[in-house]
């Protein structure tokens, strides 16, 4: 079994472990990979199980998947965005100004997150917000407070961009969360505001290329990636464990 867990990813947060990356394995490895998944001692007292199966698999795989215990918790679609064809921008003239948590507060960080996730189309979180900090801390280490962006207009927070370099790799660019308040959309500020996260990901953490995911459902989401240039590369099932 070490070896099927070597062919996949394990995300492990606070509270929470995602298996991801299973698109090259066969129906019949991703079966017994759930299964040892779910009977692992490791993770018996992780409150969030989660394993993600690309549409690609039969669905006598999901369907062995959900009798393990598995339920369907959302589908999304991964996109992926070549930095070096980015159109530049004139981060001169950008109505935005983004400020890290070695350089704001924690706390104004962490409510203006908060509201960014209220009303989002993209299915709900599992974890409250002590916990989420929690995990970024844990899952980016040291460099969180680089990640951690609050975006102001005209000095008042509107949003939270938050990039960084997806651990294990050199130059995978990623953007941990993304979102505006909720009086601040409709407004065509996001896809400005994304485009602004996907050059610091090229030019402050030096990523070659980006990769973003969003709910089916989250059609103005899908439309930013759209207009950054960001490509669908794959529909993806994400199936939480519940005993």
């Amino acid at each position: 079994m070490e070896s099927l867990y070597e062919k996949v990813k394990f995300v492990e947060g606070e509270n929470f472990v995602t298996i991801e990356d299973t698109g090259l394995l066969t129906g019949e490895e991703l079966q017994s990979l759930a299964g040892e998944f779910v009977k692992d001692p490791k993770y018996d007292g992780m409150r969030n199980r989660t394993i993600l199966v690309p549409s690609t698999f039969q669905e006598e795989t999901v369907i062995y998947i959900k009798d393990l215990g598995f339920k369907h918790h959302d589908e999304v679609y991964f996109v992926r965005c070549e930095l070096d064809e980015l159109a530049p921008i004139d981060t001169e003239r950008s109505p935005f100004e983004m400020i890290s948590l070695r350089d704001g507060e924690e706390g104004v960080f962490k409510e203006t997150w908060r509201r960014a996730m209220e009303g989002s189309l993209n299915a709900p979180q599992s974890l409250n917000m002590d916990e989420q900090m929690k995990s970024v801390k844990k899952e980016l280490g040291q460099g969180y407070e680089d990640t951690c962006l609050t975006a102001y207009e005209n000095g008042t927070p509107i949003g939270v961009v938050m990039p960084h370099i997806e651990p294990g790799t050199k130059d995978e660019g990623r953007i941990f969360y993304f979102g505006l308040v909720p009086e601040e959309r409709g407004k065509n500020k996001s896809a400005a505001l994304y485009k602004e996260g996907l050059h610091l990901l090229k030019n402050s953490f030096h990523a070659t290329y980006s990769v973003g995911a969003t709910s089916v459902h989250n059609k103005p989401m899908l439309k930013v990636f759209e207009k950054c240039g960001c490509a669908v590369t794959e529909r993806v099932g994400i199936y939480k464990y519940s005993k």
